[in-house]
């Protein structure tokens, strides 16, 4: 086994961390470059030290290991992923056929080390089986700025507004774009945000008030935004409902 191998490990609870420490160590398995607490830390590790493996809890308060993996796996060249948990009833029967990238604590060194062998890049087919047993919509956006990933805190936006194949995101103090429809926003997002517009889902708890211009237009004032936002005449009597609810 290689003994260059740089390791992230990923928990929020201290002993845990201590115990993943001590069995790479006496495994001799590379080198802990780093702790991180939760998903979002583990992510802002990942840029700034470009680990090999990480080895991450599932649940973990703020982002959990789940939504982490999923932006993490959008990377250019993403680490390898073993996930650790104290739940025996997370996705196991996903993992009947990988040994590997699922380990239930308390973790024996063997299993460690044979995980570590064996990892390989965490690959979109084992985050979506977990994501079966484990569905979660996301409290993060991941948008890519010069080659690195920044999360957008998803009560953070305002709106976003559909050009061509591109979304933008609003929040108070930015414009974005990602590359994601509307319509899978709006089947992930949709008890937060409303369609107002075929092209705009807006925030609910974003909405300030409803208001017709001098020209007759219907639009929405958003609380953070000065300029309001058109509906159009086949959302207003779902835009009004909602409002009246």
């Amino acid at each position: 086994m290689t003994t260059t191998l740089k390791t992230l490990i990923v928990d929020d609870e201290a002993l845990a961390r201590h115990r993943l420490r001590s069995l790479v160590e006496e495994l001799d398995a590379g080198e802990i470059i780093a702790e991180a607490k939760n998903g979002q830390q583990a992510i802002e590790a990942i840029q700034q030290q470009h680990p090999d493996i990480v080895l991450m809890d599932i649940r973990m308060p703020g982002m959990d290991g789940i939504e982490a993996a999923k932006h993490i796996a959008s990377m250019e060249n993403p680490p390898a992923v073993i996930f650790t948990t104290a739940y025996g009833d997370y996705a196991l029967d996903a993992f009947d056929a990988h040994a590997i990238d699922y380990l239930l604590k308390p973790i024996r060194k063997e299993r460690l080390e044979d995980a570590i062998n064996r990892a390989k890049k965490m690959t979109q087919s084992i985050i979506e089986s977990l994501q079966d047993d484990l569905p979660e919509i996301r409290t993060h956006i991941s948008v890519f700025v010069q080659g690195n990933i920044q999360l957008i805190p998803v009560e953070e936006i305002c709106y976003f507004r559909a050009d061509q194949k591109y979304t933008s995101i609003f929040t108070a103090n930015t414009e974005v774009l990602i590359e994601e429809s509307l319509k899978s926003l709006e089947e992930e997002f949709g008890d937060t945000f409303l369609r107002i517009h075929r092209n705009t889902l807006v925030a609910k708890k974003a909405i300030e008030k409803l208001e017709k211009t001098s020209e007759g237009k219907n639009v929405i004032r958003l609380k953070s935004l000065e300029q309001p936002l058109t509906i159009s005449r086949r959302m207003l009597s779902s835009v009004r409902k909602y409002l009246r609810s």
